[in-house]
């Protein structure tokens, strides 16, 4: 049984980050909406209650039932969580005279398991419209800040603690520390959930739960569906077939690179070309949501169409991560559809199989630890995310033969470009940020290149032109829910600017996308 704490969450934006600092330190943890408390086993060792954007004053609060855990559990309240312990437990939260938003010193004024080792004075981050006016009945300050007396309080005789601020968040210094100090000293926790102990209880469990079933994958060259394949192919074997198809969408050569790439990993693997479908679904398409939506279609029925020679298959194998997972159970429910999910469904209930999905409990940063113990190639986990209807959505508008022909030239220049371009020294690689990266590839979180449904006049040599336009994308992030733009060197961008318009017949115009996710999105469609 894999010892755990459990999250509460209360629907702050930045839940899914006390997960992934406890995940950093190899402590396995889950995470629930506040009013869906899972069995609370022997396995539990603690409870963290999130942040939130309500007021524990307004009626429409968040309300847990805390009956078998406070007191009993370690507990930690976050931010909200520890508005909500002393507002429900004698204490007293009123609006600041400011709103208590940004950096802030933290002053340790009692010793405390919970800041054993954190040095006093370190930066905080502060994010809240309320204070904590009077701490409960039998509890004890233990920091503080300039202008917050009640930073940081325990109550005496139980392992409940709670924090003012988001010891989560990247610019809380000792953040981790304090983290550690709850999770491993004050809930016990061994810390030894690493991807070597994922990988033996994982396949363990799927031998037990497939048996000699058979299973049917889909690979589409991506770091999830290949971690998935290679750690069901070592509890299965040769009961698994996965299918990767081609969609007339992909990268340059991507489709006879991918199933050569997969050659000397044992998996087996069918390629389908199924190009022509596609490109007919897509005739005359030209809204996003549309392109999305006949894109999986046609996958659905070409998977269909392929699965069923596949006889007595009885499970189909997804490579759904945690964000997923986390994101369906949501405190609100599902997000407002921006656009289709890269994961297509329909797929189960028209094959009439049962779903597996090895990796649902890992963070995306997880998978690619895993695959590296899995010793899978590093041109495989290092590779950017890539959408799932591919190029289809990185050209704006309808798309066509002539469109793809272009757009596959230009981005296989920009993405050459970068994996040969060596980064500045110190420069941390995006997918592993333990080691630094060698190239301006491995610095980034993910790149591409857009063909706009935009001609502009040019000059090439005493020619007039009338061409396309594409537009260069390089993004940083974590986990691809808020991103930045990338600096690249001019340059680089002069460079790569110069050959995509001397070798891509059909574009005079080079454009970089300096837009953050949000506002924007990383990718276009």
């Amino acid at each position: 049984m894999t010892e755990k704490i459990i999250i509460l969450d209360f629907g702050s934006q930045v839940t899914q980050l006390i997960g992934r600092r406890l995940r950093e330190l190899n402590v396995y943890c889950e995470i629930y909406p506040f009013n869906k408390i899972p069995a609370l086993d022997a396995s539990v060792k603690g409870v963290i209650l999130s942040g939130s954007p309500f007021s524990v004053r307004d009626d429409r609060a968040p309300q847990v039932d805390l009956e078998n855990i406070k007191g009993k559990l370690p507990l930690l309240g976050i931010c909200y969580g520890a508005q909500y312990l002393a507002y429900h437990f004698g204490g007293d939260v009123k609006p600041s005279l400011s709103r208590e938003y940004g950096r802030a010193k933290l002053h340790i004024v009692s010793d405390s398991r919970l800041f054993e080792g954190v040095r006093d004075g370190s930066q905080i981050w502060m994010s809240h419209g309320d204070t904590i006016a009077r701490i409960p009945e039998g509890a004890e300050v233990i920091a503080s800040t300039e202008d917050i007396t009640n930073a940081a309080y325990h109550i005496i005789g139980e392992d409940t603690y709670a924090v003012q601020f988001h010891p989560e968040v990247f610019h809380t210094e000792e953040g981790p520390v304090i983290l550690k100090n709850f999770a491993i000293d004050i809930c016990g926790c061994k810390g030894d959930w690493t991807p070597a102990s994922f990988i033996e209880n994982t396949v363990r469990e799927l031998r037990e739960k497939l048996g000699n079933d058979k299973v049917i994958l889909g690979l589409s060259g991506g770091v999830d569906s290949t971690v998935a394949g290679v750690l069901l192919n070592k509890a299965i074997g040769s009961n698994l077939y996965c299918i990767f198809v081609d969609n007339g969408l992909l990268r340059l050569n991507e489709f006879n690179d991918v199933l050569s790439s997969y050659k000397d990993m044992g998996l087996n693997v069918i390629g389908v070309d199924a190009s022509e479908k596609f490109l007919s679904a897509l005739k005359g398409v030209t809204d996003p949501e549309a392109k999305r939506k006949a894109i999986g279609k046609t996958f659905i029925d070409v998977f269909d169409e392929q699965a069923r020679k596949i006889t007595g298959a009885k499970w189909l194998a997804q490579g759904t991560i945690y964000p997923d997972v986390i994101e369906s159970a949501s405190v609100n429910g599902p997000s407002a559809t921006i656009k289709s999910h890269h994961n297509v469904g329909g797929l189960p209930e028209k094959m009439n199989l049962k779903i597996v999905e090895p990796l649902r409990s890992l963070f995306k940063d997880e998978v690619r630890r895993v695959g590296r113990e899995l010793g899978i190639k590093k041109g495989l986990i290092d590779r950017h995310p890539f959408p799932g209807p591919s190029l289809g959505i990185r050209i704006l508008g309808e798309v066509t033969t002539q469109k793809l022909e272009i757009l596959r030239k230009a981005d296989d220049i920009f993405i050459s470009g970068l994996r040969n371009t060596p980064c500045s020294p110190g420069i941390k690689s995006a997918s592993d940020p333990l080691s630094d990266a060698t190239n301006l590839y491995d610095s980034i979180w993910q790149a591409g290149t857009i063909l706009l449904p935009v001609k502009s006049v040019g000059v090439m040599g005493d020619e007039r032109t009338y061409e396309y336009t594409v537009a260069l994308r390089a993004v940083i992030s974590t986990d691809g829910m808020t991103a930045d733009w990338v600096h690249l060197p001019y340059e680089f961008l002069a460079k790569t600017s110069n050959d995509i318009i001397n070798k891509v017949k059909g574009v005079n115009r080079v454009v970089y996308d300096i837009s953050s996710k949000p506002p924007a999105t990383i990718e276009w469609e």
